[in-house]
């Protein structure tokens, strides 16, 4: 009986130092426009129409929502975040509100009136397999 005493304040010192780590991640979908990096820094969009020196400058993307709040996409390769740069997107998946970044499992572009799926952790993972990526 008395093992099990001490082992309960051990339980709850352990869930009480997991808290943060809990209120830091979540899953859910972040949804913007991409931005470069260094126009957000400065406080400016990317400008509409020169999409290809902004891309040309630029070495890293991120996803600015209305509020004004940026998320970085580590595991999206730039040269996807690059094509759909100043385009509507909404990325779904692991949400790290302590480092602003949000670990895709889809990346969806609007077009026409509705969501595309234009990337996904499954269609990747597809590819590398047809591809031998790794191997």
């Amino acid at each position: 009986m008395a093992k099990r005493i001490r082992f309960i304040p051990l339980v709850l010192l352990l869930a009480f130092l997991l808290i943060p780590a809990w209120a830091m991640a979540g899953t859910g979908s972040v949804e913007g426009t991409v931005q470069g990096f260094h126009c957000v820094m400065m406080g400016k969009t990317c400008p509409v129409g020169k999409e290809d020196p902004v891309i040309a400058a630029e070495r890293v993307f991120v996803v600015l929502t209305s509020a004004g709040n940026h998320y970085f996409v580590p595991n999206l390769d730039r040269a996807i975040l690059a094509r759909h740069v100043a385009q509507r997107v909404r990325v779904s998946g692991d949400i790290n509100s302590k480092y602003k970044s949000i670990k895709a499992k889809t990346f969806e572009v609007w077009k026409n009136g509705k969501w595309k799926t234009v990337w996904s952790q499954a269609m990747q993972d597809e590819i590398n397999k047809e591809l031998e990526v790794g191997t």
